[in-house]
């Protein structure tokens, strides 16, 4: 079959031949019929992010995809129906995490993530997995069904944000996206739909006008801050300290600058994965903000099946066109050089191996 790999003597993806896979017993065969492609798929290529599967000379790449159920091959799913699959998987002893449904707590060593560390990816036309690690979808679900793993981050970061709060009365009315990337700018539509209880709305990012994901921005009804003229420590002074702060660049100084950014008693939470940069801060400032203004941080990676549910639900309240805006460009396996190719124009590019 085919499929989308970085190898170890390759400087980037490629279309490799590999045997069709074989579902063991209490796995069912999914084909693959879109894959999505974000930054930690250029991270990993790169090098700098993840790991090849133990003893293979080649990893298949992709963690975000929709799938039809092959062969069901005795475990009780319905051939022919949709899914998503999941990302994490066990990997020796996790502390219980993986049987309480909390995979994306399990410690860095107790498991292995198909597509990014340990495991091959979802980038084929055929893969395996247990029925546990996958969740069904909608038929309606197979154009854009590959964006319920990246929303589901953002639920569990939504959900740990207002779990930090929850000693007492929090009402935030305003909210920051870092980052107008793809997960930046889906966070963003996540916080103007309608079960969202933030007024006010901003995305950071560094772009000129014209420019595809500023137009996004504006669409929502957002407030679009350019990080050259107004620095993440400025918003307050600029716009207004915020309750919420969503950080999606990975740049590391953005984690404290998120300090002054927030409103008393503000949350900030962090996703992105920074490279190790030694710079100066002013820490006993940044410590005495946090304790006498309330204020929280917190990191978040992964997310577990309850958030998968919810972003089912939340990708569907997005609007028509905001899904049509964000995917610029939809590639076949053979193309799959482009896919991975970067531009201003380009935002968010999938791979297409099958349709139901």
């Amino acid at each position: 079959m085919k499929a989308v790999a970085v190898t170890r003597e390759g400087s980037g993806p490629e279309l490799i031949e590999v045997p069709d896979p074989t579902p063991e017993a209490g796995e069912a065969l999914l084909r693959t019929l879109r894959v999505g492609i974000d930054g930690t798929d250029h991270e990993v290529i790169a090098g700098n992010h993840g790991g090849y599967p133990e003893g293979d000379d080649h990893q298949i790449l992709g963690h975000e995809a929709v799938a039809v159920v092959e062969d069901a091959n005795g475990t009780g799913l319905e051939e022919g129906s949709l899914v998503v699959p999941t990302v994490r998987r066990p990997s020796g002893a996790d502390g219980g995490h993986f049987e309480r449904g909390e995979p994306d707590m399990a410690p860095d060593g107790a498991y292995v993530e198909r597509g990014i560390v340990g495991a091959h990816g979802y980038m084929s036309e055929l893969f395996t997995s247990p029925p546990e690690f996958l969740v069904p979808v909608p038929d309606s679900f197979a154009e854009y069904g590959f964006l319920v793993e990246p929303i589901s981050n953002s639920e569990k970061a939504f959900e740990h944000a207002f779990a930090a709060r929850s000693a007492f009365d929090w009402r935030p009315e305003s909210a920051l996206v870092l980052g107008n990337g793809p997960l930046g700018l889906l966070t963003l539509a996540m916080l103007e739909t309608e079960r969202s209880p933030f007024d006010r709305t901003y995305c950071l990012g560094r772009r000129d006008r014209p420019d595809p994901t500023v137009d996004i921005v504006d669409r929502l009804g957002s407030t679009y801050v350019d990080s050259r003229q107004t620095p993440v420590d400025e918003i307050p002074e600029a716009h207004e300290a915020v309750d919420f702060v969503y950080e999606a660049t990975g740049y590391a100084k953005h984690a404290f600058e998120t300090v002054d950014a927030l409103a008393p008693n503000g949350v900030g939470a962090l996703l992105g994965i920074p490279e190790d940069w030694t710079f100066e801060i002013d820490g006993g400032r940044l410590h005495r903000e946090l304790v006498l203004e309330n204020k929280a941080l917190f990191g978040s990676v992964n997310s577990n099946v309850g958030q998968y549910e919810a972003a089912k639900d939340r990708l569907t309240a997005f609007p028509d066109w905001f899904t049509d805006a964000l995917v610029t460009g939809v590639y076949d396996p053979d193309d799959a050089d482009a896919a991975f190719e970067t531009g201003d124009d380009v935002i968010k590019t999938v791979v297409e191996f099958d349709t139901p």
